[in-house]
């Protein structure tokens, strides 16, 4: 077999045994699996079990769905009418109203193994940079606390919500640095994240022991690669898990420089997504998270317009489910994405 149809071939069982799907969707009140598929086009008695497979880590054990998860729809082979070769040798796929695209997938095994392949979706955060730091980890495991005789720990969570907020990013089109990463543990969906101290400063450095140099490691980090990217739009996001008494239920709130309007304004941006969620999925309840400044030494001292997140109370039990189920932070990940999109639309 000659060697550019061999190439396709095998590119084509790669696309076969890929997880192909034309959209993700969010599912509302009321949506079933047979009402959500009805919903995008698709017809239930042939998506069906296509549906479940592609999210069954996402389905109740009754089959039901959960309100503000997102969700994968399958491949709609109706309007599949064939895949052809162009000049280049990429694939593409031409569907009966006669458009053409490619599928793009960028591989990051930073996400793990199951979550390396990112679909790219679309382009509508195209020419935007994000720095991504999720707090502590390497030696200081932030806030801690124990869980069914467990511990559990802030840097973990924080990581965990941050590695799924850039893979949603990167599937928009954008570029993203992970500041602070660990190699080994990519997007997990167990409650329980085990505490592990082998996390890294960008690119690839051990994380100081001592508190003021670990804040300068990442400061440094973030402000050689802005001035990399001079005139694009660049932000940065940090994430934190805060400690707090066990009574105390806290909504997720933000900080800003008190002098950066980007910043204020890409706080504002996120807290008004999650003001909108929180009224359309628990609509008999107040949402409390609030926008503020604050001379943290990351907002201080960092270059780009940035926001400072903080995702509940670790040791408060009703934030605790806000963070312990993957659903959660999957959700807390896709809120804060919407916000930065409004953010870079609204230039």
């Amino acid at each position: 077999m000659p060697r550019h149809l061999l190439k396709l071939f095998l590119f084509i069982s790669f696309l076969s045994n890929a997880q192909i799907q034309n959209e993700y969707v969010i599912a509302v009140h009321g949506d079933g699996i047979y009402s959500l598929l009805r919903k995008h086009g698709l017809n239930p008695a042939k998506y069906y079990k296509a549906f479940v497979a592609l999210n069954k880590k996402k389905i109740s054990k009754n089959d039901g769905l959960f309100v503000g998860e997102t969700y994968m729809l399958p491949f709609n082979k109706d309007v599949f009418v064939k895949i052809d070769t162009v000049p280049n040798n990429k694939i593409v796929l031409k569907n009966s109203k006669d458009s053409t695209s490619l599928i793009k997938t960028e591989k990051h095994i930073l996400f793990g193994e199951e979550n390396a392949l990112v679909t790219i979706e679309n382009e509508e955060l195209k020419g935007a940079v994000y720095y991504l730091i999720s707090g502590h980890g390497g030696p200081d495991p932030g806030a801690i606390t124990t869980y069914k005789n467990k511990l559990i720990s802030e840097d973990e969570y924080a990581y965990d919500v941050t590695l799924r907020l850039a893979k949603r990013l990167i599937s928009y089109g954008a570029k993203v640095y992970v500041i602070i990463k660990d190699m080994n543990d990519g997007i997990r969906d167990e409650s329980i994240l085990e505490v592990d101290y082998d996390e890294v400063n960008h690119p690839n450095k051990k994380i100081s022991k001592s508190q003021i140099l670990r804040l300068k490691q990442r400061t440094q980090a973030v402000n050689s690669l802005f001035l990399k990217h001079t005139n694009k739009y660049q932000r940065l996001i940090v994430t934190h898990v805060d400690s707090r008494s066990e009574s105390k239920n806290i909504d997720v709130f933000f900080y800003h420089h008190k002098n950066s309007k980007k910043g204020k304004r890409l706080a504002e941006n996120i807290h008004n997504s999650f003001k909108q969620k929180y009224a359309k999925h628990q609509p008999n309840r107040t949402y409390t998270g609030t926008v503020g400044s604050r001379g943290l030494y990351l907002i201080r001292n960092t270059l780009p317009a940035m926001v400072y997140i903080e995702l509940g109370n670790i040791k408060n039990a009703k934030d605790q489910k806000r963070i312990l189920n993957y659903h959660n932070r999957e959700a807390l990940a896709n809120w804060i994405s919407i916000g930065l999109l409004n953010d870079f639309k609204t230039l």
